[in-house]
Formats: C-alpha cells, structure tokens, sequence
C-alpha cells in the first residue's frame, strides 16, 4: 500500500516520522500516529486513527516506518475528513448576524458536546492557543479561530 505513495510523500513522511522518533529507536509510540498523520496535512477522525493501530495512551505500542507508511497510505484514501471548508459551512450555520461570528458559548457547547467531544482541558488549551477575545455581545470571529484550529499543533504543557 505503500507504493500508493508518490516518492515526495514518502520523504515528508520520513520526516514526520523521525520528528516522531522521540528516542532514535526507529519506531514512533502509537499514540502519535494522528498527530503524524495531522502532520502531513490529514484530518483523521479518532476512530480512523484507533482503527488504524493509534492507541489513546502513551508506551502500549510502537510503530516502524514500514508499518506508518501504508497507515499514510490509506488513511489518505480517506473520504470521511472534514477540512477547513467543510467546517466553516458548518459554523455559519451558527452565524445568526451573517457577519462571520458566532456566540463564544455556542462554540464551547459545540466542541464539548457534539461528535468527538474535547475534554474541559482540551478545549482550554485550544481556546488559550487559537482563540480571539470574544466581544461585548459574547461573539467570536469563527473563521480565523477555524483556520488556527486546522493549523494547531497541541503544545506540551
């Protein structure tokens, strides 16, 4: 499956890989296969990256470069990604002005209760890292919040 891959994304691939490489052991934990994967421009579900060998906890498996490669592979078959675009339609749905924002409280109910749900922690640091202060009627500008959330690279804090 790995020949699906064109030589440039087997080298960009092969670098993800290596930043992933925490320890040199040529293997990469388990539990960053999403954000590898994120890395090299994917949007993977969490069931898409738990189907395709992604643990939710760190130290209960490894991965080599020979098994992420045909991960890449398929996971960039994948119809069932949303991008920018897809989510951005999805919050103008929230946008009651037209004006390109939406109420701060809405968008939290959103990421806490609908679809793969963030944690409180999770959507702290999200908000902390790709938020704009919301305005004297509770609204928030969406679309730049939306493209630094399809940009954001969780910090470890």
């Amino acid at each position: 499956m790995a020949a699906d891959l064109k030589d440039v994304e087997i080298e960009k691939a092969q670098f993800v890989f290596s930043v992933y490489d925490w320890d040199g052991s040529n293997s990469i934990d388990a539990f960053d296969i999403g954000n590898a994967l994120r890395a090299l421009n994917l949007n993977p579900t969490l069931e898409l990256i738990g189907k395709m060998g992604g643990t939710q906890k760190r130290g209960e498996k490894r991965v080599k470069l020979e098994e992420f490669l045909p991960i890449y592979a398929q996971v960039k078959k994948e119809k069932d990604m949303g991008c920018y675009e897809d989510f951005l339609e999805c919050l103008k749905l929230y946008d009651k002005e037209e004006n390109g924002t939406m109420l701060l409280a809405e968008l939290q109910h959103s990421l806490l209760a609908l679809g793969e749900k963030l944690t409180e922690d999770e959507l702290e640091n999200v908000f902390k890292d790709c938020m704009d202060p919301e305005d004297d009627d509770g609204n928030i500008p969406y679309a730049p919040f939306l493209q630094r959330l399809c940009d954001y690279q969780p910090k470890a804090y």
